[in-house]
């Protein structure tokens, strides 16, 4: 285990590496930000001096070894527009995210594995194809769409709950946290909802899927041959045997939620970290783009090392093939 974890590291570390570069020559090649910092107006010697503070007449090569040399210590850079430091940006904002990632993903597994071990398990009840339909519903209306309707009918007809904001928060180990309060609360259903739809209809769909593969199975038939009740097949055969691809999968759609709830953030004015990049994107904030793409690949990077870890664990003969290999 300790060899496959260490060959992991080294992928990992190569892939980030690659990764840096492309994001950083990809940012750079977009747009001019002195157009945005300086006025039309300002002087030559004025616009030579803030290309010359912000390093922007250095070649790539060097702007990125820069970069480089940075991020090594921990410092991606200030930010063009707000002048402070990216990474405080970022931590200011990230707690919002995870508190709309981590609902959104809680809200799928909870409700999307039974659903789907259900839909497996009686494939031709009413209540199994019901459950179908609805998932070919999650996963085939737009995010967005989704959004505006349940801010129309759960904010501006019904009235019960905020359409927009994160509401009150309190502060906890330094952090600004709104799950802890009610108010908080209320103002994270319905953008947790909407970012969940997705990844409920998948679970859904994978749950049913590996559901109806196991239960025709040898282990499920010498299971009721020993006399195990339905409950106890279920628990302890079966949704152990779809627990390697649903931890996958969910491994890959933890990432992705976090990368792109860009949509969910901006229909709710939630201020995570998606409407930051929208706002650095706006105003061509380098830093700030840099920053969020290199972590964001960073994200990525970790999760499918904690999947393939995960995977080696729960299925010991692929421990040992890839520690062979």
């Amino acid at each position: 285990m300790a060899e496959l974890l260490f060959r992991r590291l080294i992928q990992a570390a190569t892939v980030m590496l690659a990764m840096s570069m492309l994001v950083f020559a990809g940012v750079y090649a977009i747009g001019n930000p002195i157009d945005v910092l300086i006025g039309p107006d300002a002087s030559q010697a004025v616009r030579a001096e803030v290309i010359a503070r912000y390093g922007l007449d250095l070649p790539l090569w060097r702007q990125y070894l820069g970069f480089l040399d940075r991020l090594l210590h921990g410092d991606f850079g200030r930010s063009f527009v707000y002048g402070v430091p990216v990474l405080d940006l970022i931590l200011v904002r990230l707690p919002a995210t995870l508190e709309l990632t981590l609902s959104a993903i809680l809200i799928a597994v909870t409700v999307g594995v039974p659903l789907g071990m259900y839909a497996g398990y009686r494939p031709g009840s009413p209540a199994a194809r019901a459950v179908m339909a609805a998932s070919v519903v999650g996963v085939s209306v737009p995010t967005f769409w989704i959004g505006l309707i349940l801010i129309l009918v759960f904010a501006v007809w019904l009235g019960w709950l905020p359409a927009g904001g994160r509401g009150e928060t309190v502060r906890v180990l330094g952090t600004e946290w709104s799950i802890l309060t009610p108010d908080g609360l209320a103002h994270l259903v319905l953008p947790a909802l909407n970012l969940a739809l997705f990844k409920l209809a998948l679970m859904i769909r994978l749950a049913r899927a590996g559901t109806l593969e196991i239960m025709l199975g040898d282990t499920v038939k010498f299971a009721r041959a020993a006399g195990l009740s339905e409950w106890a097949v279920l628990r302890h055969h079966v949704l152990r045997l779809i627990a390697i691809p649903l931890v996958t999968v969910l491994g890959l759609e933890f990432a992705s939620t976090v990368a792109f709830a860009v949509v969910t953030e901006t229909i709710f004015s939630w201020p995570g970290l998606g409407k930051l990049i929208i706002d650095s994107i706006t105003s061509l904030d380098r830093p700030v783009m840099v920053a969020y793409l290199v972590l964001i690949s960073l994200l990525f990077t970790l999760i499918n090392l904690l999947v393939d870890l995960a995977y080696a664990a729960l299925d010991p003969r692929l421990r040992r093939a890839r520690s062979a290999a």
